[in-house]
Formats: C-alpha cells, sequence, structure tokens
C-alpha cells in the first residue's frame, strides 16, 4: 500500500512498519543466543505498547524508569520487569517493588532507606544499586551520564559497602547510540574501579545505548565481551536497548499546509520539531526525508517549519526535484525511537496518529488523538 496516497492514515501520523520492526528483533535474537544475555526493552526510547506482540518473543522483558512505565511493563509485555529511578518516592514504592522483578537504586543512601522495605513487599525481589564507572564515549554532553557532577549512578568514592550483603546486583549506563568498541574501554574503566565487587553479584546489567540494529555495528564484539565477562564472574548480564529496538522501524508522516516566502520558501507542516521531534531540536541532529537532498542539492530547497509559534520551530533546510504543494506529503525516516515518548502537546497541536503497516502490506491505524487528550492532561 502507498501510504503517501492511503486515504485511511492520518496527518500527522507515525506509521511503524513492522517488517522492519522484526529485522530488527531477530539481530537482538542473535546476539543473545549467542552471548547468552538477557534482553530488556527500555520504554523510555520506545513504548508503542501496540506492537509488543511483535516483541516479546524475542525479549526478556523491560526496564522501567519509574512507577508507571513499570505499570505498562506489567500489563502490555508480561515478563521481566526491571525498574531504576534516580530516586523513588516513598510513596510509590510500595507498588513499584510488587510488581518488579529487580530494582535498581541510584545511591547507597536510597538503597539502605527502602531496600528492606522493598524485600518484606515483595521477598523475591532482586535488589541493585546503580554505579558510575566515571568513563563514557558519549558523542553529546547532555546524554552523557558519566559526564562532569553526574546524578546518575554511584561513583567509588561514594560506594558503600555496607549494602552489599543485600545487593545481587550493579547496573551501569555509559553509552549513547555507540559500538561495542566503546562498551569495550567502558568494561575496562568498570573493572577498574569496582572489579573487586562484581564476583559477589548475580546479575551486572550494562544499561542501553548499544546501537546493536545500526548498519555496521560490530556485533560479534559485543557477543565475546559478553561471553567473556560471564564467564570471568559468573554473572548474568543484562543489556538494555531502546532506539536499537525501534531504529528505522518507521517514520513520521506530514503535510503541507502552506508555503510562504522571507528571503527563501519555507513550507509550514501539521507537524512540529518542537512538540513531535523534540531531539532534532535537542540533541540536535536533523531528520532524513525521504526523496529529499540537503539546501541546494536539487533545484527546489524550501525551509520545513512547524505548526506552533516557536520561532525555532524548525525542521531544517532541504531540497526537492520538483516544487512542493499544499497537501503534498513529507515523510520524515526514522522516528520510532525517543519521539512519541516524548512528545507534547504544546500550543495546543494535535499529537500524530500512530499506525502499523503490517508484514502483509495492510496499515492499521492503532490510534487518532484529539481536543480530549490536550484538555485533560492539563486539568
Amino acid at each position: 500500500m502507498n501510504i503517501v496516497t492511503d486515504p485511511t492514515l492520518p496527518s500527522p501520523c507515525w506509521l511503524l512498519e513492522e517488517a522492519l520492526l522484526i529485522k530488527n528483533l531477530e539481530q537482538i535474537s542473535y546476539i543473545k543466543a549467542q552471548s547468552g544475555a538477557k534482553v530488556l526493552l527500555a520504554l523510555k526510547g520506545y513504548a508503542l505498547w501496540k506492537s509488543f506482540n511483535t516483541i516479546k518473543p524475542h525479549l526478556d522483558g523491560c526496564c522501567a524508569s519509574g512507577l508507571h512505565e513499570a505499570k505498562l511493563a506489567l500489563e502490555t509485555f508480561g515478563k521481566e520487569v526491571h525498574t531504576y529511578s534516580p530516586a523513588f518516592k516513598e510513596e510509590e514504592l510500595e507498588e513499584i517493588a510488587k510488581i518488579s522483578h529487580h530494582l535498581v537504586f541510584n545511591s547507597p543512601a536510597q538503597f539502605k532507606r527502602f531496600s528492606t522495605q522493598a524485600k518484606k513487599i515483595n521477598p523475591n525481589i532482586s535488589l541493585g544499586l546503580r554505579i558510575n564507572p566515571e568513563y563514557s564515549e558519549s558523542p553529546k554532553e547532555i546524554y552523557n551520564p558519566c559526564g562532569l557532577n553526574s546524578r546518575l549512578g554511584t561513583t567509588l568514592e561514594n560506594f558503600d559497602e555496607s549494602i552489599l550483603k543485600e545487593c545481587d546486583g550493579l547496573h551501569f549506563h555509559a553509552l549513547c547510540e555507540q559500538d561495542s568498541s566503546a562498551l569495550e574501554n567502558v568494561l575496562k574503566n568498570l573493572e577498574g574501579k569496582f572489579g573487586k565487587y562484581i564476583p559477589r553479584m548475580k546479575w551486572i546489567n550494562f544499561g542501553g545505548g548499544h546501537h546493536i540494529t545500526r548498519k555496521g555495528y560490530d556485533a560479534e564484539k559485543l557477543i565475546a565481551l559478553i561471553q567473556n565477562f560471564k564467564k570471568k564472574y559468573d554473572v548474568e548480564v543484562y543489556l538494555e536497548p531502546g532506539e536499537a529496538i525501534g531504529w528505522e522501524t518507521g517514520t513520521l508522516v506530514a503535510t503541507v499546509l502552506d508555503i510562504v516566502h522571507n528571503g527563501m520558501d519555507i513550507a509550514i507542516l501539521d507537524t512540529s520539531a518542537e512538540a513531535h521531534m523534540p531531539d532534532t531540536i535537542i540533541m540536535p541532529y536533523r531528520a532524513e526525508v525521504r526523496n529529499a537532498g540537503i539546501a541546494g542539492q536539487k533545484a527546489h530547497t524550501y525551509r520545513l517549519a512547524g505548526n506552533t509559534c516557536l520561532a525555532g520551530d524548525i525542521m531544517g533546510d532541504y531540497s526537492f526535484d520538483s516544487p512542493l504543494q499544499i497537501g503534498d506529503k513529507i515523510i520524515f525516516e526514522d522516528q520510532m525511537h525517543y519521539t512519541m515518548v516524548k512528545a507534547t502537546t504544546f500550543n495546543g497541536i494535535k499529537l500524530p496518529g500512530i499506525a502499523i503497516q503490517r508484514v502483509d502490506g495492510t496499515i492499521e491505524v492503532v490510534r487518532e488523538f484529539g481536543y480530549e487528550d490536550f484538555k485533560n492532561r492539563l486539568s
């Protein structure tokens, strides 16, 4: 089915291609089988739960960043639930502990404050501590969890050995869209600082940021690193990819509403970088547009802009073979991860619909949003 002419597809709309999702999952399944690691879906990066029936056979569960993600994992995924937060709220701990298999604290103080309570609520829960290896090759400081004065994870200086009798595992996260060579260097620093504690653990969680499904990723090195680590320390190893699950599995389809001219042609779309693709502004990065080139590469150049009052609500400058017309579809590539989980209704702009293109080519619109969704989140 041609998504550009499909009359059932709302605009704007996120469109997941199930066949591409399965391709990613098959790569992750291969790594699981060869390495012996367990793999969790990081809901912070990808939480399109209407696709979980496709994902569940390939993964071991989900990792959550707090109560709401933990509940979503329990209700829609139904396998292991691992919950970590920079700081847990006392009034939420009971519910979190009841539904979590692993509970990871960010500091020894939180561990000591809540560990006994968590064990009383759920005697089978496995408790862990997030540590900071104080080394990362993160390409952007905003995404560097091991950067200067980071609040994420416990440094060796602040480690409290009194928690060891109750601590089953250690968790670290130091990668951002990176290859296994970056992980190799992180592991060297991790072992240099925390190596004496690792043999006392049941599991080590390698966190996320592993770009497993990206073309050119060295999967064999990752497999070897995990195998060697498991053999050396006799521990279970977990990975928590989020972006790698949704990487290049779908698009954001938008429509040209108007074209204005102010020094250059500007196409105003029915979507928003600020509200629907925030990382294009925050990171920043340039989203690829289907059949478009950089400014000046093709005959007709346009600035693609969002439909909010923010002056900087701009996707970038793109060129096309033919002039754009009102009503034309603009297809932003690779928009499944860190988009819908971050999207807002700033300016009252409508959230994009959500659709899934099944393996047989049919398109199922699984959710559309309207005024009530905007109104009810405000009061």
